[in-house]
């Protein structure tokens, strides 16, 4: 649960070519709208069974930001109260996304893991490619991602533009650091969750071997395939046991959730 928002964006840290990273800058959102919320329930599992630990909410507003039309997205985390006692978990993140580029303008991290607090807020400066965070100020490429935007921007890639295999990069900036990070499309297939029976599209990420995640492709997610894109599941093996992530309830999606083929 500690990294359930981070493990949602499908995210990697390892080097990517700038070139590649470039290409992706500016992409045109047309998954997701306004008033749309979408709630993951994590659960772990030790042994043979599967224990819900707690669940993560995202909710997208509309907002102008220094006068500009801006996506508010607002990532939650937390334990459930039950599970409280072993890892208490209140976590807290916001980007303020430019509509016109799907570019953070601002991204806040407010977390409370296991008593281990950290506040960052972060102003992104397009025109001198510099991020000015809580603790000072950072040189960053043209089309930096924060942990929420990245989220929101991935939803958006076209991936029928790729054969498996293929590596998407982009680059993220997190604990004033700049990540150029990628991810492996696999394929298509069906994935059970339970919420239901889906269409997905299929990628994992490349993990650096040292964090709580083991190293190597060993992270699974699926998207919805349609035009919605929305995370359906995320398997992970952790350091101890294993992770997964589902999704269990949605509103106001821009399109119709047309890759579901059977509700439980």
């Amino acid at each position: 649960m500690k990294y359930v928002l981070l493990l949602l964006c499908g995210l990697l840290l390892y080097p990517a070519s700038p070139k590649a990273q470039d290409k992706f800058c500016g992409i045109v959102n047309t998954s997701f709208k306004a008033g749309e919320s979408l709630t993951l329930k994590v659960f772990y599992n030790l042994g043979s069974m599967y224990v819900g630990a707690g669940e993560a909410t995202f909710n997208t507003t509309l907002v102008k930001y220094n006068g500009k039309d801006a996506y508010h997205v607002v990532g939650d985390g937390k334990t459930y109260r039950s599970y409280d006692w072993f890892f208490k978990v209140r976590d807290r993140y916001e980007s303020y996304i430019d509509t016109a580029t799907l570019l953070p303008i601002r991204f806040i991290r407010n977390i409370n893991e296991g008593g281990y607090k950290k506040y960052n807020n972060v102003g992104f400066n397009r025109d001198n490619s510099t991020a000015t965070s809580t603790n000072g100020t950072f040189k960053v490429p043209a089309c930096i991602q924060d942990v929420i935007s990245s989220i929101y921007y991935a939803r958006n890639i076209d991936f029928n533009k790729y054969k498996p295999g293929d590596k998407i990069p982009f680059s993220m900036f997190l604990d004033d650091e700049v990540f150029d990070i990628y991810i492996r499309y696999i394929g298509k297939e069906q994935v059970e969750t339970r919420y239901g029976t889906f269409r997905a599209i299929k990628f994992k990420p490349l993990l650096i071997k040292g964090t709580i995640f083991e190293g190597g492709e060993k992270m699974t997610v699926w998207v919805s395939d349609d035009a919605n894109k929305i995370p359906l599941r995320v398997d992970s093996p952790i350091s101890v046991g294993s992770i997964k992530v589902d999704m269990i309830s949605f509103s106001n999606l821009r399109w119709a959730l047309s890759s579901l083929v059977k509700k439980r």
